[in-house]
């Protein structure tokens, strides 16, 4: 029977937030896309024996991060893209960090070379009650864990 202290708790997904330049610029309410895939490409030698073809590792991909917080004073993400539309690409290294519910750092995806390739304003509705939310979509060359 195993030991019950041997157990390891899954994290919860609401404790995080988001860093460049070793600095956190904004809390986000939501944050997706953090994934890695690498394709399968087909291949046979004339010499195979095997009437089947192999499957060799190809091209690694990254999925883009979505971003999402609340609309404040605060420009800066705006400011990012803005500087994409006028003809600048200023990448970034960002991270998203997971803490526990203590608040301790716990796990650091690092992403490379970051910039917005799409900002969305917020939708507005003079009948609801909901936050106005700005969201901010990153492309990015690689991930490392911490």
């Amino acid at each position: 029977m195993p030991n019950i202290k041997d157990t390891h708790d899954p994290y919860n997904g609401y404790n995080f937030w988001v860093e460049w330049d070793g600095i956190v610029h904004a809390g986000f309410r939501e944050c997706s896309g953090l994934t890695g895939t690498r394709t399968a490409s087909l291949y046979r030698e004339g010499t195979d024996k095997n009437l089947a073809q192999r499957q060799i590792p190809g091209l690694n991909s990254f999925g883009n991060i979505s971003l999402k917080r609340g609309f404040t004073d605060n420009a800066e993400l705006w400011e990012w893209h803005e500087k994409l539309l006028s003809g600048e690409t200023e990448r970034r290294n960002v991270s998203i960090i997971l803490a526990d519910d203590k608040g301790k750092e716990q796990i650091r995806w690092n992403l490379e070379n970051c910039w917005p390739t799409n900002w969305n304003g917020p939708e507005f509705n003079a009948t609801g009650s909901e936050v106005a939310i700005e969201s901010l979509e990153l492309v990015h060359e690689g991930i490392t864990v911490d």
